[in-house]
């Protein structure tokens, strides 16, 4: 696939996230993963136990990149060096494919460390789509994409989240990391139609799916991912994957983690709607 574009649809199965406490685990008993994602900047470094780690599970299970600090969205242009860095992993992994997050989250070199949602209006996204095309093209890999859950919106915006993703993806010719519990999260949060969302967006530019439980409290929900995925979330994955078909798809639960095989058995639900869907599209 060449780095310029994306293709969509990239059925590597489920996989799940690369967590510490499942390090043991997975070293030692080789349980079957069809691929795991790691958080890039865990992995931005010069040698020692993480890389060690990294290598050995490079031997055996297939890697995609998934970053936390990019913020495309932020105004300043990429940090070379991290660039360069983060292009080293790429290297090292040989991952198919590099996802982060439609957000900003730094001003003038200060970091938030915070997944900020945008204000949706037309500069915005051109401004965003360009610094998508530097990014991937300094990386030379293709990149996708992930909407984030929000909690406040701006009233500058000038069209809804997902015209406005759209509008990104299109400029930048880049993918999609399509994270359903987020778009619930903010549907929740912010009174719109879910399916309204997952109906609008181009469907072929779809190269990854995450799934995650999230908490609900008096006025609003949290994405926590602390727990197994809530129904309403599987329903709206069930309708996301038969409109844009089998898509790689990672279950990420990062805080309260409970053994491997129990998020891997979580992970593993989505096999059934998964069957529906290739039914679906069968016929």
């Amino acid at each position: 696939m060449p780095a310029n574009a994306f293709n969509g649809h990239t059925d590597y199965g489920i996989g799940l996230g690369l967590r510490v406490p499942h390090y043991r685990h997975i070293l030692t008993e080789k349980p079957t993963c069809a691929w795991f994602e790691i958080i890039s900047e865990n992995f931005m470094v010069d040698g020692g136990r993480p890389l060690e780690v990294l290598d050995s599970i490079l031997e055996q299970y297939q890697v995609v990149q998934h970053g936390v600090s990019m913020y495309f969205g932020s105004a300043e242009k990429p940090d070379r060096t991290h660039l360069k860095k983060l292009k080293a992993l790429v290297k090292r992994t040989k991952t198919p494919w590099l996802s982060d997050h439609l957000c900003w989250g730094s001003v003038d070199g200060r970091y938030t460390h915070d997944l900020l949602p945008m204000p949706y209006t037309h500069e915005a996204a051109k401004r965003t789509a360009e610094k998508i095309r530097y990014v991937r093209d300094f990386l030379e890999v293709p990149i996708c994409v992930e909407n984030v859950s929000s909690y406040m919106e701006f009233h500058a915006s000038e069209m809804t989240e997902w015209e406005f993703l759209n509008e990104v993806v299109e400029r930048a010719d880049c993918g999609i990391l399509l994270d359903v519990n987020n778009i619930y999260v903010s549907s929740k949060n912010h009174g719109f139609n879910p399916y309204d969302y997952v109906n609008a967006i181009p469907a072929e530019r779809v190269g990854q799916m995450h799934i995650a439980g999230h908490t609900k409290f008096e006025k609003y929900i949290l994405d926590t991912h602390d727990h197994p995925v809530l129904d309403p979330v599987w329903k709206l994955y069930a309708h996301a994957t038969k409109r844009c078909g089998v898509t790689a798809t990672l279950l990420e639960w990062d805080d309260k983690i409970p053994s491997f095989d129990e998020v891997h058995a979580e992970a593993l639900k989505a096999n059934a709607f998964i069957g529906e869907a290739r039914k679906a599209l069968a016929t």
